[in-house]
């Protein structure tokens, strides 16, 4: 009798770790759904460290780069069209999910696909600004057809910071705005989203709420806008999300007192909640900028960084792998211990994934 209460024993044992196991690793590629990240290779196979992760945790998407921020002499993931379609079909293949393939593909200065490996040039938003509305859907249809043509099926861009000051080295000094008029950056804005949705990319519109005001860089460090900001560079988002264009935005790192006091706009429930989802009525995916960039890094450990985050609203969370290396088993472990406690609220994770899987389906990933 007693050999038998302690066969029973064993198996109920069993069986509850074994139904709390399954139910971690539900958990586990649910957090993993709302990452996007950054990888360090130029071809991939069933034994790389990437395809293993994606695998592991259905990760949401990656996003590529041409070269190291660290070694520019040194090719990362993009050297030309013929390796770039080769990887981007590997990934796919390899993902049991819709994945996100995203590049930097704004123009200009900020170009991962550029003319020096072989892609068809883009010009910058200033130069687009230029031209007739005729020219410039001519110009995004050629850019979308590039990154169709290579496997990519989310651009981040466009950027529709306004130029309001030229002495803004991130925004104005790379020519990435379209120009200090919110009519005119949502005119051309609207022409870009529109030539990648026509080709079933994902268009994300950069930096909520405004970069283009600031002085600072939040790749090197903290950026407070709050004496620099106006409302006038809502105006944009208010018009594309009203359209119903807008399906992504990326938020930014910048600081503005007067709409939160306490933290940078990635991190504030207050802007990503309050004022983009509430207010501005947005209903799409939000994905933060690089989470390893110095306006945050500097000054917040990697679990309130992603704590802060996801309950502030933020439905993917980029970590780029460019200035920084994220163990991307860690990163996991780290939200599901968040969750598993209490800290990072598991309605927030439900509800980001029902945003990206929208998302995915209304581009037909």
């Amino acid at each position: 009798m007693r050999v038998r209460l302690l066969k029973l024993l064993l198996l109920f044992s069993i069986f509850v770790s074994s139904l709390f196991g399954s139910e971690d690793v539900q958990l586990q590629k649910m957090v993993g759904r709302m990452l996007l990240v950054g990888f360090a290779n130029e071809t991939v196979n069933e034994k790389s460290k990437i395809v293993e992760q994606i695998q592991k945790y259905d990760l949401g998407g990656v996003i590529l780069f041409d070269r190291f921020y660290d070694d520019r002499t040194k090719t990362k993931n993009i050297s030309s069209p013929e390796q770039l379609q080769k990887l981007t079909a590997s990934l796919k293949s390899f993902s049991k999910k819709p994945l996100i393939i995203s590049v930097d593909q704004e123009g200009g200065k900020v170009a991962r696909l550029s003319p020096k490996y072989g892609f068809e040039a883009t010009p910058s938003a200033s130069r687009v600004a230029q031209l007739d509305a005729y020219m410039a859907t001519h110009v995004y249809n050629a850019l979308a057809r590039t990154l169709v043509h290579n496997g990519i099926n989310c651009d981040f861009a466009p950027v529709v910071d306004l130029g309001v000051n030229p002495d803004n080295k991130v925004i104005s000094g790379l020519g990435r705005s379209y120009g200090s008029s919110s009519k005119e950056v949502t005119m051309y804005a609207k022409i870009m989203m529109t030539s990648l949705k026509n080709n079933n990319i994902i268009s994300v519109l950069k930096h909520f709420p405004g970069h283009g005001s600031s002085l600072g860089d939040s790749h090197e460090g903290f950026v407070d806008i709050s004496n620099t900001w106006s409302k006038e560079e809502l105006e944009p988002y208010k018009e594309l999300i009203g359209s119903g264009d807008a399906a992504m935005i990326m938020s930014a790192h910048v600081f503005n007192s007067n709409l939160d006091a306490a933290y940078p706009a990635t991190l504030s429930y207050n802007v990503n909640t309050k004022l983009l989802r509430e207010e501005l009525g947005f209903d799409g995916v939000l994905v933060s900028d690089d989470l390893q960039m110095g306006a945050l890094a500097n000054r917040y450990t990697l679990e309130e960084i992603v704590t802060l985050s996801i309950n502030s609203g933020v439905d993917m969370l980029l970590f780029g792998n460019q200035l920084a290396s994220q163990d991307i088993d860690e990163l996991v472990a780290v939200i599901v211990s968040g969750v598993k406690k209490g800290s990072i609220s598991f309605e927030r994770i439900k509800e980001s994934n029902k945003r990206i899987e929208k998302l995915m389906q209304r581009y037909k990933l």
